[in-house]
């Protein structure tokens, strides 16, 4: 099996720019935000280029007190971007929104560092950084669509039940399309990275059943969390 790795330079990724470029011209022209894509853009460069940097130097030290504080910063930006469609932002949401992604992507980050991959020693940033990304990210994106959803369903007056359930089952959408389409439609991420890489396809299949279980379960368990907490302060986010 050819397991060469194809080097992607910084010219050659302009090629990908162009349909980019095409989505930039209809955003604009569609939303008159001449900002937004723009701002997220040159971040996500400039933040993708650092963490190369920062991820190079946290393999080579290996010291679980640095693993942790980068974990600590990841849940926090979670936790704040996790609000930002929102149009009313109280201090308690992001409190909310910390402990639920907290809760439910250490305990599903531990199920699979010490039960599925059983990591020696537990720390090995290679792996749980990534791993961690992955779970945190879902978990953030899946809080993020309950949040807009509950409030949503709260300033139309429905019941705390009602909203609930409707928001549940909105944030769990994508997680849930992304099962029905997995092998049929898309090859996620980091199976393709390991076939890329030359891995065996069957061993790829392990790891990214591993990846959904992981994301189903932490998000589902973050968006939980995070509605369970909302039920005292419904009359609040009513006002």
């Amino acid at each position: 099996m050819n397991t060469a790795i194809y080097h992607i330079s910084l010219i050659d990724l302009l090629w990908v720019m162009i349909p980019v470029a095409i989505v930039i011209v209809i955003y604009m022209r569609w939303t008159q935000d001449r900002a937004t894509l723009f701002y997220a853009l040159f971040r996500m460069l400039i933040q993708l280029i650092l963490i190369g940097y920062v991820l190079t130097y946290i393999f080579s030290s290996n010291s679980p007190y640095l693993v942790v504080l980068i974990l600590s910063v990841m849940l926090i930006a979670a936790s704040v971007i996790s609000l930002r469609p929102l149009q009313k932002q109280q201090k308690s949401l992001y409190f909310y929104a910390f402990v639920s992604i907290f809760l439910g992507g250490i305990f599903t980050l531990m199920m699979v560092i010490f039960g599925v991959l059983d990591l020696n020693p537990w720390y090995e940033p290679r792996f749980l950084i990534p791993l961690a990304g992955m779970i945190f990210a879902n978990s953030m994106n899946a809080v993020s669509l309950a949040a807009e959803r509950f409030e949503s369903e709260v300033e139309r007056e429905n019941s705390y039940s009602d909203a609930r359930a409707t928001s549940y089952k909105a944030a769990l959408i994508p997680i849930v399309n992304a099962l029905f389409a997995v092998g049929l439609v898309s090859l996620p991420g980091m199976m393709t990275g390991q076939i890329l890489s030359g891995v065996d396809p069957l061993i790829a299949v392990r790891y990214q059943m591993m990846v959904m279980l992981m994301i189903l379960g932490s998000a589902g368990i973050s968006v939980a969390i995070y509605l369970m907490f909302l039920k005292k302060d419904i009359e609040r986010i009513r006002k």
